[in-house]
């Protein structure tokens, strides 16, 4: 089964101090969305659409037509972002998609590698990439139930105080079947403090 992969880049990084948007903040003289991009390329995922927004005609003339891009004109969260891919996965009916933040520069080709593989070998519906933090301030924390598997994703501003004190945070990488890629996005609703489509 092949993987594809959908690189969200629609944000617009006030804290940055920028007129850029927030994928292309530079990290080490490159674009963050450049260090996503190469890290894919170099685990062999070659077939990338990236979601822009914020200023989305710097992001579109900065990568050309060496990926697909589609727009996401309002900002209401990360599963809204991938909805806007709605036909690039379409397209992938039969793959998996791999879901990963434009913004994370220190993502790297072999944590890519690792997750594809034991996503294909588990072959769950999806397989979330976690780190153990030790302060996990800012992050979706996640829940897991009596078995060990993850229940559910919690943003700080959704969680209790117990919540809050999990270590255990989502990385923002998903990997996930496309045909249960769809079925969830259908049934994602913005049930949140935010009131976002949350993915």
């Amino acid at each position: 089964m092949n993987t594809c992969a959908i690189v969200l880049a629609a944000g617009q990084g006030t804290r940055m101090k920028t007129f850029l948007p927030k994928a292309m903040t530079e990290v080490l003289f490159k674009p963050m969305l450049d260090w996503v991009l190469s890290a894919l390329r170099a685990a062999d995922i070659t077939d990338i659409c990236v979601v822009t927004g914020f200023s989305a005609e710097i992001i579109e003339e900065h990568v050309g037509s060496s990926v697909r891009t589609v727009r996401q004109t309002e900002r209401l969260g990360t599963a809204h972002a991938v909805m806007q891919a709605g036909d690039f996965i379409n397209a992938h009916s039969q793959d998996n998609v791999l879901i990963l933040n434009g913004d994370a520069p220190l993502i790297d080709a072999g944590t890519i590698r690792d997750a594809c593989a034991y996503h294909a070998r588990k072959k769950d519906d999806i397989t979330v990439v976690t780190a153990k933090l030790d302060d996990p301030t800012g992050y979706g924390r996640i829940i897991r139930d009596s078995q060990g598997d993850i229940d559910s994703i919690v943003e700080e501003k959704d969680a209790d105080e117990e919540q809050r004190r999990i270590r255990e945070v989502n990385s923002g990488v998903y990997c996930f079947s496309a045909r249960a890629l769809i079925d969830a996005l259908a049934a994602i609703t913005p049930n949140n403090v935010k009131h976002e489509y949350y993915l």
